[in-house]
């Protein structure tokens, strides 16, 4: 298959508060390796041609010996200090790719992205320019008021939980973080959230799995775990 160049940024930037732990949750072992390691893997062993590591300036070393060189992730080719939000942290990764047709923007956290939903994201980003993968939820949601109060409930089959890689063609996504920053006291939760704000423009959702979890609190690592030895 004749592919447009693919980089991918892999955010490792995280406190990861919830997690209980002294240690970075993307740096805690899962069957003797670190979390960080399965996603560079997953993109080591895909058709991306190039990862921008992003990891706290205190963390770079430690990336570096302990991660890209001792597991040989040769398409690993810059190792960035991240910023002060998510955003930001996507916005050092931008600006440390060379140059490329579609950017996957991936959290380090989710060690179970894998190359089928890759390769449904770039069918997807070829043809609308931008994509997230997703999973339709499966319990019924509840929007609340300010008060706590049930102040609607959204039909289930239209709502998604929202995953990453979330992937852009670069020079659009790149130019999308430069509107949002120049902006003020903007709440920004997702790299989709940057591109609908800056263009107006909408998503395409692509189908993930309810595997790929993110890493949050001390019961997902049981979880991912358990997926492993699948």
């Amino acid at each position: 298959m004749n592919r447009k160049k693919c980089s991918a940024i892999v955010l490792a930037a995280g406190v990861g508060k919830r997690m209980q732990s002294d240690v970075p949750k993307q740096y805690m072992l899962l069957e003797e390796k670190p979390l960080l390691y399965y996603a560079l893997k997953t993109f080591q062993e895909s058709f991306v041609e190039e990862i921008i590591l992003v990891t706290g300036r205190s963390e770079v070393e430690y990336c570096k010996k302990e991660i890209v060189e001792k597991y040989r992730l040769n398409k690993v080719k810059k190792i960035v200090p991240g910023g002060k939000e998510r955003y930001h942290s996507v916005y050092e990764g931008l600006k440390a790719i060379r140059d490329c047709e579609y950017v996957y923007i991936h959290d380090g956290a989710r060690p179970f992205v894998d190359n089928e939903m890759l390769e449904r994201a770039y069918k997807a980003v070829e043809e609308t320019g931008a994509c997230v993968i997703g999973v339709k939820a499966k319990d019924t949601i509840k929007i609340a008021d300010e008060n706590g109060m049930v102040d609607y409930t959204p039909n289930r089959d239209l709502v998604w939980q929202v995953q990453t890689p979330q992937v852009f063609r670069y020079g659009a996504i790149k130019e999308a973080h430069e509107i949002v920053m120049a902006k003020e006291n903007i709440l920004i939760t997702d790299d989709a959230m940057v591109y609908e704000t800056a263009f107006g423009k909408s998503v395409k959702l692509v189908e993930g799995k309810y595997e790929n979890i993110k890493i949050t609190t001390p019961e997902d690592m049981g979880v991912a775990a358990t997926f492993l030895k699948k």
